[in-house]
């Protein structure tokens, strides 16, 4: 009204019955630019994180603040991810009318593993694998490794490394896949007393826990740049690993890092002892 009728203020909120206090209003909230700018240096290093995550960190570095500040900031840095949306909805599967097989859950360390292979390639094309191990109930990423190609014997020896520093547990879960059903595999799990858990053929959810982990990496580190040799990569899943286990917040486990986790965890039970490890 004032540029169309050429009025001043006063005239313009007697007019119109709009107090002028409230027309000349200034905000005094402060910018909180000390805020902001440490949200996008974590923002920056972790693109995958979301402002939940985000605020866990950011209450580790002793910012007095709640999650709805941090969601505002982070909308208003657009820092919100950007998730990609399907061109058409894909149709509903039919449900199999066979109740499923219930999953033992686990309840200690040490009692069920899980693990499971990722695919990726090379800055040069060149195809590699990952194999991962964790636990099931730490969640706890006990092994990354990444080669070419792995044969029973090689799943076998990581398997191995991994038990010099920690029990071997009761279940491995698995797929079908052949590194997992062979010979030697089933010899190394019969010398040292564990059983091997194979989820249904076409049915990754039997072994949900290692494909949500899958998912993880792939998003947090896999994806995140190119790799341009083995050791490349395989220094990059070390890195990631030690983030994975000792920062990462984990909102099953109450935000708190695997490692974390399972540390405070206190293994009462006789039959976690797991007998002398076979070679």
């Amino acid at each position: 009204m004032k540029e169309t009728y050429a009025v001043s203020t006063r005239q313009d909120c007697d007019a119109t019955g709009v107090s002028r206090s409230t027309v000349q209003y200034r905000g005094r909230r402060p910018t909180q630019e000390p805020l902001r700018q440490r949200l996008r240096e974590l923002a920056a290093a972790r693109v995958s994180y979301g402002y939940r995550r985000l605020h866990v960190l950011l209450r580790r570095e002793q910012w007095e603040i709640n999650i709805k500040r941090v969601r505002r900031l982070y909308r208003e840095e657009s820092l919100a991810l950007m998730r990609r949306t399907p061109k058409r909805r894909t149709p509903k599967r039919r449900r199999s009318a066979v109740a499923r097989p219930g999953q033992a859950l686990a309840t200690r360390p040490n009692e069920r593993w899980a693990r499971d292979f990722v695919h990726d390639a090379l800055a040069t094309r060149e195809p590699f694998r990952v194999l991962t191990v964790i636990d099931c109930y730490t969640r706890e990423c006990l092994a990354l490794v990444a080669r070419r190609t792995f044969r029973g014997e090689d799943v076998a020896a990581v398997l191995s490394t991994v038990a010099t520093t920690r029990p071997l547990p009761l279940v491995i879960q698995c797929d079908q896949g052949t590194e997992f059903t062979s010979l030697a595999l089933d010899h190394w799990a019969y010398w040292n007393k564990l059983q091997l858990a194979f989820s249904r053929p076409a049915t990754p959810g039997d072994n949900a826990r290692c494909e949500a982990f899958n998912g993880s990496l792939r998003r947090e580190c896999l994806s995140q740049g190119y790799f341009t040799s083995l050791d490349d990569a395989q220094q990059a899943l070390n890195t990631w690993q030690t983030e994975y286990n000792n920062v990462r917040p984990h909102s099953s486990l109450g935000d708190r890092p695997p490692a974390h986790f399972g540390a405070e965890m206190v293994v009462t039970s006789t039959s976690s002892q797991r007998p002398k490890l076979h070679a």
